[in-house]
């Protein structure tokens, strides 16, 4: 499942993210979501998330 819309996307999932220093490459992180950064419904380049570990990106896969 792809991380475009916000309702998919609950803190406590494992997901994985695309970090912004990552974009270039696609390198992927994979962590669990503290919060969702997100307001709007959805997004065509991913939901944006904290993970627990503190790092931000937009969500490429949910696990």
């Amino acid at each position: 499942m792809d991380g475009k819309d916000r309702n998919s996307i609950k803190p406590g999932m494992e997901v994985e993210i695309v970090l912004k220093k990552d974009q270039r490459t696609g390198a992927l992180t994979t962590g669990i979501v503290r919060r969702i950064l997100t307001k709007s419904a959805n997004h065509p380049h991913g939901i944006k998330v904290e993970l627990e570990s503190g790092q931000v990106g937009r969500v490429k896969k949910i696990m």
